[in-house]
C-alpha cells in the first residue's frame, strides 16, 4: 500500500519505547493513515511494514478521540508477518488505547485493503488471537475465518470455575448470560427484545464485573427465528457500538449452544447485517460488506 492509492504510507517514524506505556514521545508527523468502517464499526488503519510503530496507549486514545482526533472504534496497525504463512500481522488497538487480541469487522476490512493491494482473492491474516483466513465473497462481501469458538471457562477467561452456558451473573433486567471467546470474551444474554434494554447504562458495570479478569464484550441477542438473530453489543474499551463482529460469532456460537438457532444466521446489528456460520469443526465464518470512509495524514 502506499500513498498514491489513499492507503496507509508506511514509514513514519515513532520515537519512544514500544512498551513504555503512556510515557513516550511521538512525531506522527507524515503518518498516513485510511478510515475504514464494516457496519459503521469504524478503524484508522496505518502501515508499519515498513517499521515498527512504536504507538502508546495514549497516542491510540488521542487518535481515536472523535472530538479532537480522527475518530475510530479501534486503532489497527499493519506489520510484517511474524509466522511465514501470513501476508500481514495486525496489531489491534481499542480507542481506550488496549491492546486486543481480535476485531472482525477490522479483520475484514484489512483485508480487503491487502487483496486490493496483491490482487488477488484471499490472505491470511495473523494476529494475537491466531492466523485468520480471508477471501473476497464478491459483490463487496468480505468473509473471515475467525478461529475456533471456545466455551471453556479457562479459555474465556473467567475468575473461576462456573458453567460457561449460563453465568450466575445479573444486571438490571439482564441475566444468566452465555460466555464466548472468539479472540476475544463476549457475555451474550438472551432477551425478549434487544431495543428496550439500555444497554448504555448496563454494559459498563457488566463489562467491568469481577467475573472477568480481562473485562468482556456485552452483547444482547434477540433471536427472531432459528436462522435471525438482532444483536446490540457494548464492546469492551469502546461503549456501544455500530457493529462488532466477534460479537456476532458469539452471538450466534452461544444461541446455537442452547438449542435457539442453527449454526448458521444472518446477525442484524445496529449498522446492519452479517452473516454467521459455525462450521463443523468449531471454526466460525463471518461474512459482510466493507467500506472506505477517506483518508489522510495527521498533523
Amino acid at each position: 500500500m502506499g500513498a498514491a492509492d489513499g492507503s496507509p504510507r508506511r514509514g513514519a517514524e515513532y520515537i519512544g519505547r514500544p512498551s513504555g506505556g503512556d510515557h513516550i514521545t511521538l512525531d506522527m508527523s507524515g503518518l498516513s493513515f485510511i478510515k475504514m468502517h464494516g457496519l459503521g464499526n469504524d478503524f484508522v488503519v496505518v502501515d508499519g511494514r515498513d517499521g515498527a510503530l512504536a504507538l502508546s496507549a495514549a497516542a491510540v486514545r488521542a487518535i481515536a478521540d472523535r472530538r479532537t482526533g480522527v475518530g475510530c472504534d479501534q486503532l489497527i496497525a499493519i506489520e510484517p508477518p511474524r509466522n511465514g504463512r501470513a501476508d500481514a500481522y495486525l496489531r489491534l488497538y481499542n480507542a481506550d488505547g488496549e491492546e486486543v487480541g481480535a476485531c472482525g469487522n477490522g479483520s475484514r476490512c484489512v483485508a480487503a485493503l491487502l487483496m486490493a493491494e496483491q490482487g488477488s482473492g484471499a490472505v491470511v491474516l495473523e494476529t494475537k488471537a491466531g492466523l485468520l483466513q480471508a477471501r473476497d465473497d464478491g459483490d463487496g462481501m468480505i468473509a473471515v475465518d475467525m478461529g475456533e469458538a471456545r466455551t471453556g471457562w479457562r479459555e474465556i477467561p473467567l475468575a473461576s470455575e462456573l458453567d460457561t452456558l449460563k453465568l450466575p451473573l445479573a444486571q438490571g433486567v439482564l441475566s444468566e448470560p452465555a460466555a464466548v471467546n472468539i479472540g476475544n470474551p463476549h457475555a451474550v444474554f438472551f432477551v425478549a427484545d434487544a431495543e428496550a434494554v439500555p444497554l448504555e447504562t448496563l454494559g459498563p458495570a457488566l463489562e467491568h464485573d469481577p467475573l472477568f479478569p480481562e473485562r468482556a464484550n456485552i452483547g444482547v441477542a434477540q433471536v427472531r427465528d432459528a436462522g435471525h438473530i438482532r444483536l446490540r453489543v457494548w464492546e469492551r474499551g469502546v461503549g456501544l457500538t455500530r457493529a462488532c463482529g466477534s460479537g456476532a460469532c458469539a452471538a450466534l456460537v452461544a444461541a446455537a449452544r442452547r438449542g435457539l438457532s442453527g449454526r448458521e444466521a444472518t446477525v442484524t446489528l445496529d449498522g446492519g447485517e452479517l452473516s454467521i456460520a459455525w462450521r463443523a469443526d468449531g471454526h466460525v465464518i463471518m461474512t459482510g460488506p466493507v467500506a472506505t470512509s477517506f483518508s489522510g495524514t495527521l498533523p
